[in-house]
């Protein structure tokens, strides 16, 4: 478990200010650049000293401000994974695995890096360097390089960056056997949502140095709980409504998007008149073939353009509306000339 509570306060003006946990598996820090991932996982490996707070990692302090304590990196235990997988180039296999644990027994040592080597397919390699492994060696020695020291936690800095999509698929699963194998927290730093469902069992959305929610990836993509975390999350349809009717009987409201009614549940809090932001995931709408008037929550759009996904076809509407397709729905209905989009009521959410 990792509990983390930082604040760290910059003179150019930038603030960040974190408090949450990371159990066992794996947690995804998700948020554009500049947000403050790659300032998390630092603060808690040692490199960066928080101005306030509190780090406790496997129910040890690492850091305490007020108590003033600051264990150096070493002692903190934390298996780091940097962006571009950073291997010591002028070291051979074997070399970048002794580094990790230098400061082990020499017997240690030799059983760990031996261990290791045998782990993850390494044994024949180990005397090459990092220039002269193939791509799927070089993840498999940096992810052993990461976990030879036993960490208490492992901390992954986009380490997917910059990686074939071949290389970033056997990353993802050896984070994974860790996640199963170690029964320890990995903490891992993203701008990609769909790197998150691939990876992580909780999100925390950080924008600007601040966190905006924590929760599964289906829930922040499906509930985002503010316009600033829906926006960073980014793969949400977001539509400025104005509320018309509101019954809280019937838990249904009528809400008029530009010249279209659309039918949603009752939005508690929400007062007729009100202009509100709505959100609802493409994978949630239909797009279907315009046959006639349009039914109820349906609003003709113009196709904008389409984009092929590996297992379905993301249609983009007039007036910034998405909507995922799986493939074979889509090649029924690709000559359609003209559409309407569906809003499903139960998939329309206020922010």
């Amino acid at each position: 478990m990792i509990q983390a509570r930082i604040r760290k306060v910059f003179t150019s003006g930038f603030t960040l200010e974190a408090e949450f946990q990371a159990a066992p598996g794996i947690t995804a820090l998700l948020g554009p650049a500049g947000a403050g991932k790659t300032l998390i996982l630092d603060a808690i490996a040692g490199f960066v000293r928080p101005s306030e707070g509190r780090i406790l990692v496997d129910d040890r302090i690492v850091f305490d401000a007020a108590a003033r304590v600051c264990l150096p990196p070493r002692a903190r235990r934390c298996g780091y994974l940097a962006p571009g997988l950073a291997l010591f180039p002028h070291l051979t296999v074997r070399q970048n695995l002794t580094f990790a644990v230098k400061h082990r027994p020499r017997l240690e040592r030799h059983r760990r890096v031996n261990d290791a080597l045998e782990r993850y397919a390494l044994t024949e390699s180990a005397g090459q360097r990092p220039a002269a492994l193939s791509g799927s060696e070089r993840v498999r020695l940096a992810v052993a390089r990461a976990l030879i020291g036993q960490p208490r936690a492992l901390l992954v800095d986009d380490a997917a960056a910059g990686l074939e999509a071949p290389l970033r698929v056997e990353l993802y699963k050896l984070l994974r056997q860790a996640r199963a194998d170690h029964d320890l927290p990995v903490l891992a730093a993203t701008r990609s949502l769909e790197e998150c469902f691939d990876l992580s069992d909780t999100v925390l959305v950080l924008r600007e140095g601040r966190l905006l929610q924590c929760g599964a990836p289906r829930a922040v993509l499906e509930r985002p709980v503010s316009l600033e975390a829906a926006r960073t999350v980014g793969a949400v349809n977001l539509l400025l409504v104005e509320i018309a009717e509101l019954d809280p009987q019937r838990n249904t409201s009528r809400l008029r998007w530009g010249e279209h009614v659309l039918t949603g549940t009752y939005f508690p809090g929400k007062l007729r008149g009100d202009r509100v932001w709505v959100c609802v995931c493409p994978d949630q709408l239909l797009a279907l073939p315009r046959e006639g008037k349009p039914g109820p929550n349906q609003a003709p759009l113009a196709l904008v353009r389409t984009v092929d996904r590996p297992h379905s076809v993301r249609l983009e509407f007039a007036g910034q509306v998405a909507v995922e397709v799986p493939r074979p729905e889509f090649e029924r209905q690709k000559r359609n000339r003209e559409w309407v989009v569906e809003f499903p009521p139960q998939a329309l959410r206020a922010l």
